[in-house]
């Protein structure tokens, strides 16, 4: 995929230039153009919004590893770099990571798409014209979400980048400006995207199901408790999602499109990810199963061997993305998608919700439909408390193990408090002002209106 597209933070815009395809991954290549000169006819407005998911391809090929995974304890590593920053939590200025220009890549063909689409289908109604807004802002709220998750403070930037007059020196926005324009272009989208599209679409596409999702989870970062469990109950409702059988819960990663999918990154031959990299490259990956997780696996869970390789002391590589048994150690990029969210991440998440508003009974019908999945034995209450101090401590864990290295483990720490009681024997993470990332100096450098996060000054 080509990067032309660098140092991008006050909406510089870009499109894609591609025709309408039955296939999203069917990309042609990316040039400049006016927005107004491009969006002529509503397969200009399809081919706009294709270049979203394009950016997200990008935006996520690796670093939804590095940001959801990295800085928390289930992995290890023994790679430099963005890797070993992140693992002993010497994050700096300059680290690949720290990069946010690809969200404003993404965030800006958004920009284009919300104001242009309405324009060449005309006044009236139109299903595709509705389809279209709503994944535009989906996905420019999905890409907020992750910067404020990231960063803290950042520019909220919301019309495109159409003239010198405009101001380039954005400054950053509060958190809850932020996020109060992502749960309005998510409920947006909840009320205008299709429930369901055609085929293989159906998971790499946003659905009405996955403005939901994403609706959770930023319920949860906010604890709206109330609102999230509304907003999962949407999708647990919903019979196009089901968990699939242990036996084919590998296949939700290999095979992608699963029942159990909700929202995945779509890859293929020609656009490709780095998940061998990260997972599967044997002793040269970039992460390996720590010890702490190994250990912290209950006896019998059928994941286990699903995972990663159980005879090998320290496993070399992660199975899970590839297949029980994976023993290719090419360093070849991937075309498997990448899943960012699944209906048994949304069960735990409502299963949170119940148990932090004192509903143990919800709560554990929930958290037992994953624990029984997994082959293991049915909590209740006073199990959990034995087990892990709290029925909230259990499913935090349950989602540790059924979530392992999909990219939500440290985003879990960080909103539930626990990311310094956790990795402070680890690597010393001990102040707050830390759990942000820095912003990288070639933002910082090219505007003096943006200022660094505190502890990195």
């Amino acid at each position: 995929m080509k990067r032309s597209f660098k140092y991008i933070f006050a909406g510089f815009v870009l499109l894609m230039t591609t025709a309408c395809s039955d296939s999203l991954l069917d990309k042609d290549p990316i040039s400049n153009f006016s927005g107004q000169g491009y969006y002529k006819k509503p397969s200009d407005a399809q081919a706009g919004v294709n270049g979203i998911y394009n950016s997200m391809q990008s935006l996520f090929r690796l670093n939804f590893a590095y940001w959801g995974e990295g800085r928390a304890d289930n992995v290890t590593t023994r790679h430099s770099g963005d890797p070993f920053a992140l693992q002993q939590n010497v994050l700096t200025p300059i680290i690949n990571s720290a990069r946010w220009d690809n969200f404003y890549t993404l965030i800006s063909r958004a920009n284009y798409a919300i104001k242009y689409t309405p324009q060449v289908f005309g006044e009236g109604e139109s299903e595709l014209k509705k389809q279209l807004l709503g994944q535009s802002h989906a996905l420019r709220a999905i890409a907020y979400f992750y910067l404020v998750r990231i960063w803290g403070e950042v520019p909220l930037i919301t019309e495109p980048y159409e003239s010198v007059e405009q101001d380039l020196f954005v400054k950053q926005n509060t958190t809850a400006e932020v996020l109060a324009k992502v749960e309005e272009d998510l409920l947006f989208a909840t009320e205008n995207c299709a429930s369901s599209y055609s085929g293989a679409r159906n998971r790499v596409l946003i659905t009405k199901g996955a403005a939901y999702a994403y609706l959770t989870q930023l319920y949860m970062w906010q604890k709206k408790y109330d609102k999230a469990i509304a907003a999962a109950q949407n999708i647990l409702g919903d019979p196009q999602y089901s968990l699939v059988a242990m036996s084919d819960w590998n296949d939700i990663f290999v095979k992608g499109s699963s029942t159990e999918s909700i929202f995945e990154v779509g890859y293929n031959e020609t656009q490709t990810n780095g998940l061998r990299i990260l997972y599967a490259i044997g002793s040269d990956s970039d992460y390996v199963p720590s010890t702490s997780f190994i250990a912290s696996i209950e006896q019998g869970d059928l994941r286990k061997a699903r995972i990663y390789d159980v005879t090998q002391v320290q496993p070399r590589k992660i199975w899970k993305f590839f297949g029980q048994g994976f023993n290719d150690e090419s360093a070849d990029p991937s075309s498997n998608n990448i899943v960012l969210t699944r209906l048994a991440d949304i069960i735990l998440l409502k299963a949170e919700a119940h148990a932090q508003l004192q509903q143990p009974t919800e709560a554990l019908e929930l958290l037992n439909r994953i624990r029984r999945r997994a082959g293991l034995s049915v909590m209740d209450e006073a199990s959990a408390n034995n087990l892990y101090g709290n029925l909230v401590n259990a499913i935090l864990h349950e989602r540790s193990i059924e979530l392992c290295f999909e990219g939500h483990r440290w985003f879990d720490l960080v909103r539930t408090g626990k990311a310094i009681s956790t990795m402070k024997p680890i690597n010393g993470l001990a102040d707050e002002r830390n759990l942000v990332w820095p912003i990288h100096e070639s933002a910082v450098l090219r505007n003096p209106n943006l200022n660094q996060n505190e502890f990195y000054k």
